[in-house]
């Protein structure tokens, strides 16, 4: 019979490895009671979800820049996370720092983990693998920054889906298990490298799981892996 281990911490890894992704998800909500949000029947996905702007299809591999390199921009500081207890507001600043990124200003390891600053410190609601999907592999942040690359995001709106909303007006005492939030963010990314200041546009759009408990500051649970009307 295989022994039992003793070590939690290696025991909860291991789940947390093997709820990665869609799963883990289902279940951050699900413990909040949406648990009808994630599994209604029907619902297809408005886009594929939304990963940090660096794993858009047009920045998943090096800009070959054009012309002789020129001053775009400054280079861009590393996304702080916003002190609110507001989910949507919070979760507009998750979706612009997490279409975000410059390549110019700090090294792939620093964005990852100054985007995981932004995840609750509540272990078991965090889906940290659905933030570090979307960020550049080592390799690959190097060729972007050979070329200069970077990205802005600019939010039009945010909101909590309609299934959500539907869900707490069912059962309002759902939420307060782990008090988390699904805030459903539209925007465009701007990529520019050297040689184009200008770059081009791409409408984006997440669905974010915000935890904002009474009295505290929200902070990121994970990114759904589709967007929810």
């Amino acid at each position: 019979m295989p022994s039992r281990s003793s070590n939690p911490g290696g025991a909860s890894r291991v789940r947390r490895r093997a709820l990665l992704g869609t799963v883990v998800l289902v279940v951050l909500v699900a413990l909040a009671g949406l648990a009808a949000y994630l599994t209604r029947d029907g619902r297809s996905p408005a886009k594929p979800a939304s990963p940090p702007s660096s794993a858009s299809p047009s920045s998943l591999s090096a800009v070959v820049p054009s012309g002789p390199p020129t001053v775009s921009t400054l280079p861009r500081a590393l996304p702080v996370p916003p002190k609110t207890t507001d989910p949507i507001a919070f979760g507009k600043a998750a979706a612009a720092a997490l279409w975000s990124y410059d390549t110019r200003a700090y090294p792939q390891a620093e964005l990852r983990r100054a985007l995981r600053a932004w995840l609750t410190a509540e272990v078991k609601y965090t889906d940290a693998a659905s933030v570090d999907r979307g960020i550049p592999s080592a390799v690959l942040w190097k060729e972007m920054a050979a070329n200069g690359q970077f990205a802005t995001a600019t939010v039009n709106e945010g909101h909590f889906p309609n299934a959500f909303t539907r869900t707490l007006q069912e059962d309002p005492g759902a939420i307060t298990t782990a008090y988390i939030y699904a805030v459903t963010v539209s925007g465009k990314q701007t990529i520019a490298w050297k040689g184009s200041p200008a770059g081009g546009a791409e409408s984006r759009a997440a669905t974010l799981a915000v935890q904002c408990r009474p009295h505290q500051p929200c902070a990121l649970a994970g990114v759904m892996p589709s967007v929810a009307p």
